[in-house]
């Protein structure tokens, strides 16, 4: 991609592939609003902000099986496409608040966009909930009014 020459900058990369990139979205029923397929963009919304084929340092959150995965953007390997990634994963049973932990560690506190750690926590919280096991549990309907007054009549019968 475009981003592999050091030499351009991001904003002239993102106005150039503003209005047609591989990871745009247009529907014409969203009203307007553009989305993003781009791995390295936490909201999948189509802006320079969050765009991750364009900022030379990117967070994408995904779930990977049964880990979640963060993957950073390294700027100093802009031109070496194959180890520009770093990739570091939480299994499922990593707890909640460790796993939040290490986000904000990794992207906040390190100075690496501070700006993402917000929603970099939203996503992994949503990945980590999608893992989650449902529960397959059956509520007994508790009837009343009428209804309850039938089946009690009805258990009176036959129990008669």
């Amino acid at each position: 991609m475009a981003t592999q020459i050091e030499n351009i900058s991001p904003d002239l990369i993102y106005a150039c592939t503003r209005n047609s990139n591989a990871f745009l979205v247009k529907r014409n029923n969203t009203g307007g609003l553009q989305f993003s397929r781009d791995p390295l963009n936490l909201t999948n919304k189509h802006s320079r902000k969050y765009a991750g084929y364009c900022n030379p340092q990117a967070i994408g959150i995904r779930a990977d099986g049964n880990t979640v995965e963060v993957v950073t953007k390294l700027p100093n390997r802009i031109n070496k496409p194959a180890t520009q990634l770093q990739l570091s994963s939480f299994s499922s049973s990593t707890p909640s608040r460790k796993l939040y932990k290490s986000v904000v560690n990794s992207t906040a506190k390190k100075g690496y966009r501070a700006d993402l750690r917000a929603e970099a926590v939203a996503r992994a919280s949503a990945v980590k909930l999608s893992q989650a096991e449902k529960k397959d549990v059956k509520r007994e309907v508790k009837l009343r009014g009428s209804k309850a007054r039938k089946a009690a009549e009805a258990e009176a019968a036959s129990s008669s």
